[in-house]
């Protein structure tokens, strides 16, 4: 018989117990194989096994490593408990058995290097085989990488008698070599550092399946840090708001601090690394702790990880976090160059525009301007209102081609120019021609017969809402109906007669519509409705739609809605909108500001609950109002860290809520969830305000942002406020 050699051994050969984890209800591959009916195999009886064949069997049950040996030409197959868990559902049916029958589709897959490997006696080191492994009963299946290496074994005659196969997993590595990819991927579309920390913090979370991970830069004479502990909830709102920094002092007992100032990593596999300097709890449970500095021509700071058991940091770890730390080093690098390239032109565009719109009493006005799609330049587009001697309101818009600082310098000069001469003849013609001259002037003098300057400008007639316009090649205004009296409301372009853009030597004549009580019109930039492969009409139409299907006609609402209503990409041209509404009914209004401290959030809850109680407005309206107040409060209070400034417009149409600060955080983004959208801070969720109002925004200033809420108190709410 094949797999005997001629030999029987006097004892019956004892087959260890293997050490590790058994599949539960089954017991050890070494208790299986010993209740195997061998005899009824080709292996025959166990006493009569070669005894390179019994030291073969010994040797892959008692091994910790994934380790298979098919025997004979039916290749029956015996393994250990560390195999057994790549096979999964197979086991243990697979024992003892014929590969083909045991193994399945598994065996018809990765058979044929073994029988290659049976029938040349030639060794083969098999490249990296992914599987699907079941670790434990009821665990979900997971992809599981592995190198296998198959050898012949001889028995004591010199033939082969079968292949052994040892498989290392490698898993792990493959799985880190994957997220060091994806890593790198992200980096390299990270803007800013508060992107690079995002990133990375959910990078070594991921990959390295820490109980702590934190991530410092120097700012100023001391360092910002940022960290993320196993077990946080965070939803998808929430990783994209800004992380919440934390200012720590340049203290060199703080292994972050020391990484950074010193250059050198750390390497701590058990101990109290951080008790000296522990803000809590966790930080005091850190054993195990690895730090990384990030040194770069302009950017001092450093990367941790750590456990909360001991833990032995391999070369090869300590390789690949060096790698991590050197491409975070140069993201954040990057990211800070974008990020003060990208505040000098922001600070230079919103300079340039009306901090202040007019205040009036039966017209309210908002605007919004979004920079392009890089956001990292200067553009030309522009908006303006300001009251005249004769008593009207001038209302203008306009673009000057160009992301550049050029193209801002031509837009500052047109804004000043067109005020200068609105104060002195305000007539649309005679502005417009004005303004022809001076665009004719300053193309001759660069010798660039290229600049091109587009202009929408109105004059506001504040006694009967008539406003008198005239375009010089921009695209027509949209008027929103309120459709009092119980009709629907409805939008349209306004007819203005065309006229050629600016320095081309043209002549303009003017149209007329009026704003009737709950009306609003709006004006705004081709950036708002030019879509990349679409026709400009489609983009026209779409404005139209979404102003009619507007909760409200208030201005700041419109505003908002305008700029996200054109579906597609969007091109990389700036976005203005001045949208002006001829009121109702003249609204209440108060302000409060807010100091940033602790007990602010509460003394909002308290003025509001009193001023709108004050007003009679409905209690459930009170009660969603307060709570969606207190949130953005703390929301401004918390990442700003500057006070903020509380604003309540009322009339008897909705209620509007807006809180601004004078911080660098910049607009709070808003993100689908489920065909929404919704708000979201650090450690609680801002969805709500998403339920309880009819529409939200955030608006972008000079110094910080605005962010708003609105609610109808007619129609929707079933109730009116007098």
């Amino acid at each position: 018989m094949a797999g005997t050699g001629g030999v029987s051994p006097s004892v019956v050969p004892t087959l260890p117990a293997q050490q590790g984890g058994s599949q539960p209800g089954h017991g050890s591959c070494a208790e299986i194989v010993a209740a195997i009916d061998w005899p009824a195999t080709p292996l025959g009886p166990c006493d009569r096994w070669d005894p390179a064949v019994e030291a073969t069997v010994e040797l892959v049950l008692a091994s910790p490593m994934p380790m298979a040996f098919s025997f004979g030409d039916d290749f029956v197959v015996i393994y250990n408990d560390a195999y057994a868990e790549t096979i999964g559902s197979l086991h243990p049916g697979a024992l003892g058995r014929p590969a083909a029958e045991g193994l399945g589709d598994l065996w018809a897959s990765l058979g044929g290097v073994v029988e290659e490997v049976y029938h040349s006696g030639q060794p083969f080191l098999e490249a990296e085989t992914q599987l699907t492994v079941t670790r434990t009963a009821g665990a979900r299946p997971e992809q599981a990488f592995f190198t296998r290496g198959h050898s012949v074994v001889r028995d004591s005659q010199g033939a082969v008698a079968g292949v052994l196969t040892v498989a290392a997993e490698t898993t792990q590595v493959t799985r880190r070599l994957q997220n060091l990819s994806e890593l790198t991927s992200r980096l390299a579309v990270a803007l800013t550092v508060d992107d690079v920390a995002r990133v990375v913090l959910g990078y070594a979370l991921a990959s390295f399946d820490v109980d702590h991970c934190a991530f410092a830069v120097d700012d100023g004479a001391a360092f910002r840090t940022v960290r993320r502990v196993r077990g946080e909830m965070l939803d998808e709102a929430d990783e994209r708001l800004p992380p919440v920094w934390k200012r720590i002092a340049d203290d060199p007992r703080a292994p972050l601090v020391a990484a950074a100032r010193e250059g050198r990593p750390s390497f701590v596999p058990d101990g109290e690394p951080l008790r000296e300097v522990a803000d809590d709890r966790h930080e005091r449970r850190i054993r195990a702790l690895a730090v990384l500095p990030l040194r770069t021509p302009s950017l001092t700071g450093a990367l941790s990880i750590g456990y909360h058991a001991a833990h032995t940091w391999l070369p090869a770890e300590r390789a690949l976090l060096s790698a991590v730390a050197q491409l975070v080093a140069q993201a954040a690098e990057r990211a800070r160059r974008f990020e003060a390239q990208h505040g000098t032109a922001q600070l230079l565009q919103r300079s340039m525009l009306p901090e202040h719109l007019p205040e009036l009493e039966h017209f309210r006005l908002a605007a919004r301007y979004a920079p392009g799609v890089d956001g990292n330049a200067a553009g030309g587009d522009f908006y303006d209102a300001f009251r005249l001697a004769d008593g009207r309101l001038a209302i203008v818009l306009g673009d000057v081609a160009g992301h550049d600082v050029r193209a801002a310098a031509v837009m500052g000069q047109v804004r000043a120019a067109l005020r200068a001469l609105a104060l002195t003849d305000p007539e649309p013609p005679a502005v417009l021609a004005g303004l022809d001259r001076l665009v004719g002037s300053l193309g001759a003098e660069s010798r660039n017969e290229e600049i091109f300057v587009t202009v929408a400008y109105g004059l506001l007639d504040l006694a009967d809402g008539t406003i008198t316009l005239a375009s010089a090649g921009h695209p027509p205004p949209v008027l929103r109906r309120a459709g009092l009296g119980g009709e629907p409301p409805t939008a349209e372009l306004v007819k203005v007669p065309p006229g050629a853009p600016l320095g081309l030597g043209g002549r303009w004549q003017t149209g007329q519509v009026r704003l009737e009580p709950g009306d609003t019109i709006m004006l705004f930039s081709d950036g708002m409705v030019e879509r990349r492969g679409r026709p400009l009409n489609d983009g026209l139409d779409a404005l139209v739609a979404a102003a009619a299907a507007a909760p409200s006609g208030d201005p700041r609402n419109l505003c908002s809605l305008a700029t996200a209503a054109v579906p597609g990409p969007p091109t990389d041209d700036d976005v203005a909108v001045l949208a002006v509404e001829r009121a109702v009914a003249r609204s209440r209004s108060d302000t409060m500001r807010v100091a940033a401290d602790p007990s602010g959030p509460s003394r909002v809850r308290h003025w509001l609950t009193g001023r709108l109680r004050e007003w009679s407005v409905p209690e459930q309206v009170i009660a969603s109002a307060v709570l969606c107040t207190s949130e953005l409060t703390t929301n401004a209070l918390l990442h700003a860290g500057t006070p903020a400034q509380v604003e309540i417009d009322l009339n008897a149409e909705r209620l509007l809520v807006s809180v601004a600060d004078t911080g660098t955080r910049g607009s709070v983004i808003r993100t689908p969830t489920e065909g929404k959208t919704s708000l979201s801070s650090r450690g609680r969720g801002l969805g709500l305000i998403e339920e309880l109002s009819d529409s939200w925004g955030t608006d972008p200033s000079v110094q910080g942002s605005t962010v708003w809420f609105e609610m109808l108190l007619r129609g929707a709410r079933g109730s009116t406020v007098d």
